[in-house]
């Protein structure tokens, strides 16, 4: 993996990308990949500032927030639902254990699977055995 470039590194590779040096002689100079010199310029040209941008990491929620206060209101409102349910009533883009692992960060509670009716008499599935 290579190494990582350091905010000084990036700052003299700006100063002499502005003086015009060739970008192949700034990548010898510094041991890295010419893309890494036209990346860091060209971010420098965008925003002004050669530092590495870090708010746009990580994976991006599938929820939105009018999504979960959605689920939440409906949950509230009918504490029965199941997940496959709402899954199907508010057409999300999410598996039932994603939704699961959702519901998890948020500390709310739901109902997994729809449960059998009660019968009023008891029915026997098998005969015990005697000796």
């Amino acid at each position: 993996m290579p190494k990582a470039i350091t905010n000084e590194e990036r700052e003299k590779i700006v100063k002499l990308r502005q003086n015009n040096e060739k970008v192949a002689d700034i990548a010898r100079q510094f041991f890295v990949t010419e893309r890494s010199i036209i990346n860091i310029w060209s971010l420098f040209r965008k925003t002004g500032s050669w530092l590495p941008k870090y708010e746009n990491c990580g994976r991006k929620p599938k929820l939105n927030d009018t999504q979960i206060t959605q689920l939440r209101v409906e949950i509230e409102k009918n504490p029965g639902v199941t997940i496959s349910e709402l899954i199907e009533k508010f057409n999300l883009p999410l598996t039932e254990s994603g939704l699961s692992r959702v519901f998890k960060k948020l500390d709310l509670t739901y109902k997994t699977r729809l449960c059998m009716q009660q019968q009023d008499k008891i029915v026997k599935t098998s005969k015990r055995r005697t000796k």
